[in-house]
This record gives structure tokens, C-alpha cells and sequence, in this order.
């Protein structure tokens, strides 16, 4: 079954680079970007079609046809309007009658950037605008896949430091009443990245020195990672694909850990960190895991550390 679906997977995204027939160049080229975003968000959210196709209510050979650039003919519709009046689609559905003036110069000068300036230009905003970096150091934050060992690194590192060790899940979850499986299926992922980005915030406020553990798709929630980056020291760790796969089987995972699944886990594993790889990037500081003892993980966020304080101080 995991084999079928992920043939039909594969013929899906060949399909998705062919224009659907009897449409303009426009509409076929809209339809083909609607495609692919699906495809990409699904991928940094680490969701398989099923996974979406159950939390939007949309089947899945609606979804199969939207991956594949066989989209609604409303889409077209509304692609042809927005055209006409010289906006975005995206435009059309912003929740605000008109952004201000200056919001609107700068999101347009940064879309005519390449996207090689995009990452310094990121950098320079944050470091006019945000807390000072010793500041930000009080806070520590890990990221990354399950398996990259964010909960044991994050425990042994917030005893060497003296500070509160968290986990993000663990909050959203105290302070949902709910396990983290019972809020997706209730409340869908939006309700559950809204109830995590309220949690990340109260954190924030209770500790000015912590070691937080976050979920991995949290890199995908623009709102809720600008505020790890601006709040926190962010470290990513990561390891090879077959590691990360064998300490979640360690942790009877059942989400990705059944044998069974193996290779239907390691595509999505492969899949999710290609599409979330330029986001965790954007972390501070980052670790392979792979061949590492905890302590030695703890040692070189230390050490970064120390290094980076150094370099203000002689600043």
C-alpha cells in the first residue's frame, strides 16, 4: 500500500510540470504554482496527502488533481480577476482593506530582490531591530526533526546551564487539556499552530532564561519562528535521515516508527528536511548529531556561545 501511494506520489509531481490542457499560458502557469506550493508547504509541515486531505475536509482526488495542476476552475476565475486589476491573487484574500503605505514599499522592494540578497537583507533587520544578542542568549531554543535528540540534548544542556529545561509540546498540551494527536484531530493544524505560537509567547514572558524544545514544523509557522528567532539563541540539530529513523523507533514513535513503514518514514524524512532545510538554516547556530555523544552536543552549544559573547565583548 505505502509503495502504491508512493508511485502515485511521484506520477503526481511529473504530472504537476505539464500544463493542464485547453487553458491560457497565465491560467496554466497559476495553476502549475498552485501545485507546487501545496506540494511544498505539505512538505516543511511533514504532511502526507492523506494527512491534509483529513484535516481540510478536501478528498484526495481533489487534492490529487490540485498537486497534479488540475486545479478548480475558480482558481482560473480568480486569477483572471486579479490580473485585471493589476493585484496578487494572494492580495485578494488579505484579511486587512488596505495595508499601510510603508508596509506595502517594502514588501514590494523585497520581492524585486534576488533571492541570494533575501537571507542578508533578513539579517541586517533582525539585527537593527532586535534584542541585543546577550540578551537573547538567556533564552536557548533547539529545533529540528523528531530524532535529532532535542529533548535529551535540551535536558542535559539546561543542568550544565542552571536554567528551566521546556517543551513547547508539553505546554500546548497542559494547556489544551489535550494530547497533541487529540487537538490535531479536534482543532485541525491551524488550531494547534495557534495554541503553540499563544504557548511559545507565555514562555517568553515567564522565563528570561530557559531551554526550550521545540516541535520541528515550527519552522514552517512564519509568525511563531520570527518570534524563536528574535527571543531566542536558536540551534538547530539534525542527523543522517537512517539516525533520526532509528532513535524515534528507540522512542516507539508510532507516527513514523512501525518497520513496516520504513521506507514510506524515510521518504518522508528525506521529503520534510529538503523542504524545511532553508528554515532551519536560519538558525544561529547549527549541529549534526549523528556521531555525537550528549555531552559532547552540549559542549559545542557552550562553546558557541562563549564564542559569540567573546566577540560582543571585544566588539
Amino acid at each position: 500500500m505505502a509503495a502504491e501511494q508512493d508511485e502515485k506520489e511521484v506520477q503526481t509531481e511529473v504530472q504537476a510540470e505539464t500544463p493542464a490542457a485547453g487553458l491560457d499560458a497565465d491560467s496554466a502557469a497559476l495553476l502549475a504554482v498552485l501545485a507546487r506550493n501545496i506540494r511544498h508547504f505539505r512538505g516543511q509541515r511533514g504532511m502526507t496527502r492523506k494527512n491534509l486531505a483529513e484535516q481540510s475536509g478536501v478528498s484526495l482526488p481533489h487534492l490529487a488533481r490540485m498537486e497534479s495542476s488540475q486545479g478548480n476552475v475558480s482558481v482560473v476565475v480568480l486569477g483572471k480577476v486579479a490580473k485585471a486589476l493589476n493585484q496578487s491573487v494572494a492580495s485578494l484574500f488579505g484579511d486587512e482593506e488596505a495595508r499601510a503605505g510603508d508596509l506595502n514599499l517594502i514588501v514590494e522592494f523585497l520581492k524585486r530582490q534576488p533571492v541570494s540578497n533575501l537571507a542578508r537583507i533578513r539579517e541586517q533587520i533582525f539585527a537593527d531591530f532586535q534584542p541585543a544578542e546577550g540578551v537573547r542568549k538567556d533564552r536557548i531554543v533547539l529545533t529540528g526533526l523528531r530524532g535529532a535528540g532535542k529533548s535529551t540534548v535540551g535536558q542535559a544542556l539546561a543542568t550544565r546551564l542552571g536554567r528551566p529545561f521546556v517543551e513547547l509540546n508539553r505546554e500546548v498540551e497542559e494547556e489544551a487539556g489535550l494530547s497533541l494527536q487529540e487537538i490535531i484531530t479536534l482543532y485541525g493544524q491551524s488550531g494547534y499552530r495557534n495554541l503553540e505560537r499563544r504557548c511559545l509567547e507565555q514562555v517568553v514572558v515567564k522565563h528570561p532564561q530557559v531551554v526550550l524544545a521545540t516541535g520541528g514544523g515550527i519552522v514552517a509557522e512564519p509568525l511563531t519562528y520570527e518570534i524563536l528567532l528574535n527571543s531566542f539563541f536558536t540551534v538547530w540539530l539534525h542527523a543522517e535521515p537512517d539516525t533520526h529513523f532509528r532513535r524515534v523507533m528507540d522512542q516507539h514513535d508510532i507516527r513514523i516508527a512501525k518497520p513496516a513503514l520504513y521506507r514510506e518514514a524515510m521518504d518522508n524524512i528525506h521529503r520534510t528536511l529538503e523542504a524545511r532545510d532553508h528554515l532551519y538554516r536560519m538558525a544561529a547556530f547549527e549541529v549534526d548529531t549523528t556521531r555525537l555523544t550528549v555531552d559532547e552536543v552540549v559542549a559545542r552549544i557552550v562553546g558557541q556561545m562563549d564564542a559569540d559573547v567573546g566577540r560582543v565583548s571585544a566588539a
